[in-house]
Order: structure tokens, then sequence, then C-alpha cells
């Protein structure tokens, strides 16, 4: 596994990020079911505990040390084919202003870094309400994701997603869908973390 240096996210001692005490915590992710349009789906982490406490650091508190760490990991999950390339499912436009990033984006350009692959934005988010605090009814509609388009180059055949927290799947099945429309055979989704209900089929 990936050692970064820096301050812990979870519990701010100094050193490895994250601390050794607070690595030994944390609850790995399942085997994890596709979504639909899925190929694969790998998560690191199960979202509780110290793993919730290093996820929601980066994606609410910009807290960026442990965005190595976690990237290491992640790219350690499964061997991308040859010509594959990286995306993310983009935050909402609003939450990027409000943050000034998007953690999704930041996941996928480090671990594209660590594969030495290409990564391209593929997806735009339409319009429509963020998942965080929906209830599981509206989050299994998804994410009305489109394709990104207007580049000259070619679409790829073989992508993977990065997302920050699987919950239900719809995310990864919205982003799925949008990617084969345009002429993507492959897909894989790899998250930092996974809700814990969550080990068994996914749709």
């Amino acid at each position: 596994m990936w050692t970064v240096s820096g301050r812990c996210p979870a519990c701010g001692r100094v050193g490895k990020v994250p601390c050794d005490a607070c690595r030994a915590t944390l609850p790995r992710a399942p085997v994890l079911a596709p979504p639909s349009g899925c190929d694969l789906c790998r998560a690191l982490l199960a979202y509780e505990g110290t793993a919730r406490k290093l996820v929601t650091g980066l994606k609410y508190g910009n807290e960026r040390a442990v965005l190595g760490w976690l990237a290491g990991g992640l790219a350690e999950l499964l061997v991308p084919p040859a010509g594959a390339v990286v995306t993310w499912a983009p935050t909402s436009g609003r939450r990027r202003r409000q943050r000034g990033y998007d953690q999704a984006e930041l996941l996928a350009r480090a671990v594209a870094r660590r594969w030495r692959r290409p990564c391209r934005a593929l997806l735009r988010r339409g319009p429509g309400p963020p998942q965080t605090g929906r209830s599981l009814a509206d989050r299994l509609g998804g994410v009305p994701f489109v394709p990104a388009g207007g580049g000259r180059r070619a679409a790829p055949t073989h992508v993977v997603v990065v997302d920050d927290v699987l919950t239900t799947g719809a995310t990864l099945r919205t982003a799925a869908r949008a990617l084969r429309s345009t002429g993507v055979v492959w897909v894989a989704g790899l998250t930092a973390a996974a809700t814990p209900r969550h080990t068994q089929k996914l749709t």
C-alpha cells in the first residue's frame, strides 16, 4: 500500500497519512457486484468509521493529504486494459464552485498518473439535485449524466469511472449508460469507498 507523509485527517497525528493507528482500523470494502452497465466494480474501503472520516475530509474539507494514499490503493484494485481512459463522475457545478474542486476528478487524475493512463472529462452532469441527502428511492434514479463531447479525439472504447462513494450504484449505472451511448464497450467503476450495506447485488 502506498505511504504518504503529512497530517492524518482522521486523528491529526503528523507522519504517515493515514497514520498507522488509523490505518489499522480501516474497514476494507467487500467484492462488489457491478451496477448495471458496468463490467466490474471495485471499492477500496467500507464507508464507516475512520474510512468515512478520510473520505469526507477530502470531499468536504479539501484534506488532500490523504489523496495520494487513496489513489495508490485504488490503482492496485484493478489492471485497466490496454487503451483504457480514466474519467470521473462529476459533481454538480454548484458544489464545484462552492468547494473550488471536484473530489472525484482529483481521485481520477491521481489514479491515472499511477497507471500512466490518460484522464479525460468524458461526462457532463445535467440539471438535478445532488445525491447527498436524498432518500434511497430518489437516489435510485441516478444522476443525469450526458457525454461531454465537444472534443476532436475519438471516444475511447474502454473507460474506468472514478467516484468517491458508492451508495446505490445509480451514479455508476447512469455514467455507464452515457458512456456506452458514445461507443464505449467496457466500463469499470472504481470508488474510494462503498456504503457497508452494499455487500450483495447492485442494480
